[in-house]
């Protein structure tokens, strides 16, 4: 019988040694230019930079986390699935096209064209880097469980988790700083093509198992969840809590709280992938707007299918695993589909299920391999290109330099989010997702609708906006159950525990259903306060992100 922690160490150092090597050739390939290292010379087609573009937006949060969820809390898992999907369609409609139209490498082009460069690129490279690490948080807590699980390590062993946290971003540091824009691109092209394959297979063999029938499909999975309204909203969220042990007192405030948390979850979901630096950053890697809108066609039918999927990833998932089983691998479900892969192969101990599980596996450390990448580039691209280049050397600064400095950066955010994701083991990475989303959508979105659609809008407008929305965000996030309180927060607070350390003082788990509005009227209160105007750029910008007629050419001034 093949062994499948060695079959899958065989296919993790196949995919990690096939492409290093395309990131060394992309490193050589490269002429050591900032377009190179940003955005690959826009030499990508739209069909590559869809591939890319999906590999990139579909995370481990959309492969692993989404499927726990759903296999979890059923009905309300699926939210997850539906608000990432619906996200898209806000980015693409909104932001995607002018955006790219009107940048050259990085979201603080277009923020600060208009205004006075150094307070607002200061702002947008700050805020670009704490949304990327708290996305890669995600990604590097989905690296540590679902490598434990291959290779047949103690799921408690927090040590063996931490090596792996380790290696993924040594991995990530090293497809940055070599193969730049390029070499990081290829490797999601690869990641969207495999992952595309492994869903597909497992949704083929789910849908085999119940006869293609769906509705038997989710009738297995609710008498499997023991739950009579797992097909149900409220198994997670806006559902009614009681204040006693006989369920007839309900607890008004915290019902109402469950409920909050539910639109703040979807409001986050929605808005915050048109703030998300690491996507906005593929529009400008192809060459024209024609490109541009091939690439979001590609991009667009590969995310749709992949989330149409989710559905039988999760479902069976709980109806052929078992939430029972699913949460004793991980506390966050974050196994749900690499279980359910070994179970379709004939389960534990067979030859086909140590096959099927070593391969959905690596394909999802594939996928997160390629998303800490495109993190990893979009914000040390924004520490060098706007703070670096345009704030500290106003502008001056040597191309090669820059570049240079783009790499310690990438270096520095690297080690940042490994010691963070050391600590938020144990949480879903779905859901960390969606942290990640409500700073994105608090801070980023409010300034780039503002700048590209307000003629009024001004510096002191964005800088208030970025920081308003960054800060609320984060405050409300730190007085959270998330960060303390709770037996899943990042301070763990055990139920047997004599003392523990506890200032959640904020009733919501998400913080987007204050933050995001917040950001929005910081930014009318900014903009209203100051005299600034300047509808001269306005209408120079207007016409950029119309036509393009900004691409290929630097954005100084």
């Amino acid at each position: 019988m093949i062994d499948s922690r060695t079959l899958a160490t065989i296919l993790f150092v196949a995919f990690i040694s096939v492409t290093l090597v395309l990131v060394f050739r992309a490193g050589r390939s490269n002429k050591k230019s900032a377009s190179d290292f940003y955005d690959g010379g826009a030499s990508f087609s739209g069909f590559q930079n869809g591939l890319a573009i999906a590999g990139d937006y579909m995370s481990a949060a959309s492969f692993l986390g989404i499927a726990g969820m759903i296999a979890l809390f059923g009905y309300d898992g699926f939210l997850y699935s539906i608000g990432f999907l619906v996200a898209w369609l806000v980015a693409l409609l909104l932001v995607a096209e002018p955006l790219r139209n009107s940048g050259r490498f990085t979201m603080g082009d277009v923020l600060s064209f208009r205004m006075r460069q150094r307070p607002v690129r200061s702002a947008s490279a700050a805020s670009t880097v704490v949304v990327s690490i708290f996305y890669l948080l995600a990604q590097m807590v989905g690296a540590g469980s679902l490598v434990t699980l291959l290779l047949g390590i103690d799921p408690t062993d927090t040590n063996a988790k931490n090596v792996i946290i380790l290696v993924v971003g040594v991995l990530m540091i090293v497809y940055v700083t070599v193969g730049g824009m390029k070499g990081t691109t290829y490797v999601q092209i690869i990641k969207a093509f495999l992952l595309m394959i492994g869903a597909t297979l497992l949704t083929v063999m789910v849908l085999a198992k119940f006869g293609f029938n769906i509705s038997e499909l989710l009738g297995h999975a609710k008498d499997a969840s023991g739950s009579a309204s797992f097909l149900e909203p409220g198994g997670k969220y806006g559902k009614v809590i009681y204040s006693d042990e006989a369920h007839t007192v309900v607890d008004q405030f915290k019902t109402l709280m469950s409920k909050l948390d539910l639109i703040s979850l979807g409001m986050a979901l929605v808005l915050g992938t048109a703030g998300l630096p690491h996507i906005l950053i593929r529009f400008y890697t192809v060459p024209t707007a024609k490109a541009a809108r091939t690439s979001v066609n590609w991009a667009i039918g590969n995310i749709g299918f992949f989330y149409l999927m989710t559905i039988a990833l999760g479902f069976g998932a709980a109806a052929l695993v078992g939430s029972a089983k699913i949460s004793e691998a991980d506390k966050g479900g974050n196994l749900a589909a690499p279980l359910l892969a070994q179970e379709l192969g004939g389960g534990a101990g067979t030859t086909g299920g140590a096959v099927m599980l070593a391969v959905i596996g690596a394909i999802a450390f594939a996928t997160i391999l390629a998303v800490v990448a495109g993190l990893t580039l979009a914000s040390s691209s924004s520490f060098a290109h706007d703070f670096y280049a345009n704030v500290i050397k106003k502008g001056n600064v040597d191309p090669k330099k820059e570049v240079r400095v783009a790499k310690i950066a990438a270096v520095l955010i690297g080690l940042v989010a490994i010691a963070l994701a050391i600590g938020a083991q144990g949480l879903n990475v779905a859901f960390l997702v969606a942290i990640a989303f409500a700073i994105a959508a608090s801070a980023n979105l409010p300034t780039v609708l503002y700048s590209l659609f307000w003629k009024k809008f001004n510096t002191r407008g964005a800088v208030w906006a970025i920081y308003g929305g960054l800060i609320a965000a984060i405050v409300l996030l730190i007085f959270s159950g998330n960060v303390s309180g709770t037996e899943t927060s990042f301070i763990k607070c055990l139920p047997d525990a004599v003392s523990c350390v506890k200032f959640n003082y904020f009733p919501l788990n998400n913080p987007g259903i204050i933050s995001i509005p917040f950001g929005f009227f910081m930014g009318w209160l900014g903009t209203v306060t100051s005299n600034e105007r300047n509808t001269a750029k306005y209408a120079e910008l207007e016409v950029r992100s119309l036509t393009g007629a900004a691409i290929g050419k630097a954005v100084q001034h």
